[in-house]
């Protein structure tokens, strides 16, 4: 009874409630049931009350509960069929039998409120909704790192942990020697200049972390942030697919699931076998439609990132060299430091040292034991500012300013350095092979040309043509494309999407023949596709009329030498088909060539009609032999301006420029002719221009002797492309590589620096390469290779100005500890000296800009220890490091001074460590141990130091071998061996 009143006081109150049990998930149903049970029980438990005393009638009241939570339900009913989990299994599992369970793929479009043509319909609300119930397209990054985190990762540096414990130890002793009173300040100073340097060190490695996190958020489109589950999505060749889902509808997509299996293999995507898409693919072929199913952190893609952790520590080739630098120098410090220890301790016991007065230190047995100890702090105190001197802690700030300032500019200039090394390496590359279209050209498509067979037609003449030959003109553009025309209601301009060139071709198809591209799509339906790709260089369709299903027709489209040799047969004007004979193929061959020869791109189309009992499996391919020439256009892509220029800055700077492109030989020879490229008398005779066939059909010999010489490659693959990187690589180049398609990978990936496109280029590309040309300009290729060079330039003028000093003072050091048993510099003076005006010498030396004279010069590979030969000159007071710097400006020319008062900021820490030093010596006597200067002792410091200028300027009159001279010497003892 109990049951049957609760049972049908649930319903009632579902009813009231409006909630449909059918909607929820199993959670809430559960939640739900719980609700309506204890709502029914209170009722009953009232009426019950109210019954027993109408009737005084005693009887046991059921006690309540001393403890209970009140549930506050809201159900959430978004009338989706199916909840998030089981779209996430669905997709991680490739579960076919489910999805054949949920109703395959329409039943999961049904399910998530989805129309598989055009979309959601529902508006802000239903999209807020969506991103409440599986969550938004976006990914929870790592936390940033704390400034705390780079402080700790300066204190674990191995230079820092000698200096501290340098410092404690100057404390201990001088407190030892000295007192209380005054033996802390040696300490407490060097402790203080450790602190100074771990906090430049952490916020400099700070500020660059957070760049890096600004130019991560940058190579996104901030559109696929919005992407909600329930959305259709297109995609085509060289898109990363944004999120999970099912494969809609499409023909030819194959998806790189590399990154997520590590299989190279390209797997197949069609909506029988395989309909499932993975966030964070690429498509490498085909086109299609996906229903998004997982967003954000719900997708595979977002479930493996959340297990694994980023870390963006990079460390270029150059800093681990410099740190190996360091290792070394610092190695030698305590070498020294030891030898200093022994001489100093025999030089004391054997009784060969005297105090103040003129008396010996030791005298056996009866020098005291105290004065022993103290000799003894004051003994390993000399060697441990030998230690300190020793140690370039200036170096690695030097390169972290130099490569953080460098990419700050470059970022300016167009280009995003996507990884440091490739700072340096660009700085060496000798050869660049480049793309043609878009590259070299303004990727701004459009028609200058028509051809019906061999009649030229004039622009808005095309109503002459016949009409047949123009309805078939009309179905081979509007249906064998991926891009697409949205006619605005409000009558507005036509929109037009896809690549420049189906931009250009569509919009003359509008223009010219007055195509309507919605009435013929729905008078056609499409059987099979056969998409573009950059082997065949062509695409084609194959497609019935509504109204005749007897009769189906084949389109193609590509590369107008191509599609030609695929055709026996071409229209007129007036719509008659004539056969190509040998002498009508001539001629239109001729046609082709002049058009490339103008620089323009030739496409053509043509077509065949084959009757449907003829095709057993569309599968096996399209007709491709015994077409009909439709006709041919000229496309015009005008060189970018500048880019001449651009291309003779590289070839001055010895730079060799290599154009690869998939055009016809005449209009790559063309274009390559006007960019500069290829000089006059320059031709396929003297093996400067090649197509990619012939040169893949060359032997290993023949490629590696020929490479070089090649200035232009047309119609060539991506393996063509690839073989020629491989080739230059084995000949010794330093090889930077263009790129823009998916098609390109492989070729950015194996050269020393892949350049991507950051307009036209596919997800694919970008993340193959090493930097992103932001503006797809080639003239931005040049200020990559500036700078480049820059960073190598400036980080040896660094090396010159700071090695100069820890190598002088380290021999003033060592051999006046030896000689008189004592150290004129303290290691509170050589910190201020390796410190604050190497600190500020960093900034001054890092931030120089790239100067004509880089490009003048060829470039070399570039090692670190041929930086100081024949270049060192020793400067023994401070004041000298100023007058250095002028010196390290330029490092092979003798005037020091050219174009310094373009650099404001050199000029403006000059200035600043003048004062800094002068405050040094006036003002801090007891924290640095220095003495005050007269007007006289400071003109014969200023004389001295102003002596390294001449110096410097007939140090640099010696030639420098381009070989190390101790590599003579090793060269010599392998022989010997």
């Amino acid at each position: 009874m109990v049951s049957s009143v609760l049972h049908a006081n649930s319903k009632f109150i579902e009813s009231l409630l409006g909630a449909d049990r059918s909607s929820l998930s199993t959670n809430k149903k559960k939640w739900h049931s719980a609700f309506v049970i204890i709502y029914c029980s209170r009722a009953l438990l009232s009426l019950n009350k109210k019954h027993s005393v109408a009737k005084k009638i005693s009887i046991t009241e059921i006690p309540r509960t001393l403890s209970y939570t009140v549930v506050n339900f809201k159900p959430k009913n978004y009338c989706f069929e199916i909840d998030q989990t089981t779209l996430i299994e669905l997709s991680k599992n490739k579960n076919l039998a489910q999805l054949q369970v949920l109703g395959g793929v329409d039943g999961v479009t049904k399910a998530l409120h989805t129309d598989a043509e055009h979309g959601i319909h529902s508006g802000d609300e239903g999209i807020a909704n969506r991103h409440e119930a599986f969550g938004s397209n976006t990914y929870r990054k790592p936390p940033t790192k704390s400034f705390f985190y780079f402080v700790w990762q300066a204190f674990k540096d191995l230079t820092i942990i000698i200096l501290m414990f340098c410092a404690a130890l100057s404390l201990g002793f001088g407190m030892k020697v000295h007192g209380a009173k005054e033996g802390w300040i040696d300490g407490l100073s060097i402790f203080i200049a450790v602190f100074l340097v771990i906090g430049v060190s952490a916020v400099s490695n700070y500020r660059q972390n957070r760049q890096f996190d600004k130019l991560d958020g940058r190579r996104q489109p901030i559109s696929i942030f919005k992407i909600v589950v329930g959305d259709v999505v297109c995609l085509k060749i060289g898109d990363q697919v944004p999120a999970d889902g099912l494969f809609l509808s499409g023909h030819s997509l194959q998806i790189d699931e590399s990154s997520m299996t590590g299989e190279s293999d390209h797997v197949e995507v069609n909506r029988s076998q395989n309909p499932f898409l993975f966030s964070g693919t690429k498509v490498v072929d085909g086109y299609g439609c996906m229903l998004v199913t997982s967003v954000g952190m719900n997708t595979t893609w977002g479930q493996m990132m959340s297990q694994i952790s980023r870390d963006s520590d990079e460390q270029t080739p150059l800093q681990a060299r410099l740190d190996k630098l360091t290792s070394s120098i610092g190695k030698i410090g305590l070498t020294v430091a030891f030898l200093v220890l022994v001489v100093l301790f025999v030089r004391y016991f054997t009784g060969n040292t005297q105090d103040e007065n003129g008396k010996k230190e030791f005298n056996g047995s009866k020098t005291k034991v105290d004065d022993i100890v103290n000799a003894a702090v004051e003994i390993i105190a000399a060697a441990v500012t030998i230690v300190v001197v020793a140690i370039p802690e200036g170096l690695p700030l030097a390169v972290t300013l130099t490569l953080a300032y460098s990419m700050k500019r470059m970022m300016a200039d167009n280009a995003m350095v996507r990884k440091l090394s490739a700072c340096e390496t660009m700085g060496s590359a000798t050869i660049i092979c480049t793309d043609k279209t878009g590259t070299l050209t303004m990727n701004k498509m459009k028609i200058t040309k028509f051809w019906l067979g061999n009649e030229s037609v004039s622009e808005g003449t095309c109503s002459s043509i016949a009409p047949y030959v123009i309805e078939l003109f009309r179905e081979g553009v509007a249906l064998n494309t991926t891009g697409s025309i949205y006619k605005p209601s409000s009558g507005s301009e036509l929109e037009i999407s896809g690549t420049p060139t189906e931009k250009a071709i569509l919009n003359w198809a509008v223009q010219e023949l007055s195509m309507d591209m919605e009435e013929v799509t729905r008078g056609c339906e499409i059987v099979h596709v056969e998409a573009f790709n950059s082997k065949k260089k062509r695409s084609g369709v194959l497609m019935k009329r509504k109204m005749d299903n007897t009769m189906w027709v084949v389109h193609w489209k590509g590369a107008a030498e191509m599609v030609l040799a695929m055709c026996s047969s071409y229209y007129d004007a007036s719509g008659i088909v004539k056969e190509i004979g040998e002498n009508q193929k001539t001629e239109l061959e001729q046609i082709i060539q002049g058009m490339a020869a103008s620089s323009l791109r030739c496409i053509a189309f043509a077509h065949k009609q084959v009757e449907a009992k003829e095709i057993e499996d569309s599968k096996q391919g399209l007709e491709e032999n015994g077409l009909t020439l439709l006709g041919m256009v000229g496309i015009k892509d005008p060189c970018r301006p500048g880019v001449k220029k651009a291309v003779e800055d590289c070839q001055n700077a010895g730079v060799n420029i290599k154009m690869i492109t998939g055009d016809n030989i005449f209009t790559a020879k063309a274009i390559a002719t006007e960019c500069g490229i290829l000089k006059p008398g320059q031709d396929m005779l003297s093996g400067a221009v090649i197509q990619g066939e012939e040169f893949r059909n060359y032997t290993p010999e023949q490629r590696m002797e020929r490479v070089e010489k090649i200035c232009v490659m047309a119609r060539s693959s991506p393996f063509d492309k690839l073989l020629m990187v491989q080739c230059l690589k084995q000949l010794g180049h330093v090889v930077a590589v263009t790129g823009d398609g998916t098609n390109d990978a492989p070729a950015l990936k194996e050269a020393d620096i892949g350049l991507s496109m950051g307009i036209q280029g596919t997800e694919v590309a970008k993340e193959s390469s090493d930097i992103v040309i932001l503006d797809d300009n080639f003239a931005s290729m040049a200020t990559v290779l500036r700078w480049g060079r820059c960073v190598y330039n400036n980080i040896q003028k660094f090396i010159q100005f700071q090695l100069t000093v820890n190598v002088a003072a380290l021999v003033i050091n060592f051999v006046a500890a030896v000689s008189s048993g004592d150290v004129p510099l303290t290691a509170v003076q050589l910190l201020w000296v390796n410190l604050i005006m190497d600190t500020l010498g960093a900034l001054a030396l890092a931030t120089e800009k790239p100067t004509k004279e880089l490009m003048e010069k060829p470039p070399g590979k570039i090692d670190i220890r041929r930086e100081r030969q024949g270049k060192g000159h020793f400067d023994i007071q401070q004041l000298c490091q100023v007058f250095n710097e002028f010196n390290a400006r330029k490092l092979e020319k003798r005037n020091v001074f050219k174009g310094i008062h373009r650099n404001k900021l050199f000029l403006g820490i000059i200035g600043m460590t003048v004062v800094l030093q002068v405050l040094m010596v006036e003002f801090l006597k007891k924290f640095a141990d220095t003495e005050r200067l007269n007007l006289v002792q400071w003109s014969v410091c200023i004389a001295i130091a102003s002596v390294s200028w001449p110096i410097g300027w007939v140090v640099k009159c010696i030639p420098v071998p381009e070989k190390p001279v101790f590599s003579y010497l090793k060269d010599l003892r392998h022989k010997l061996i």
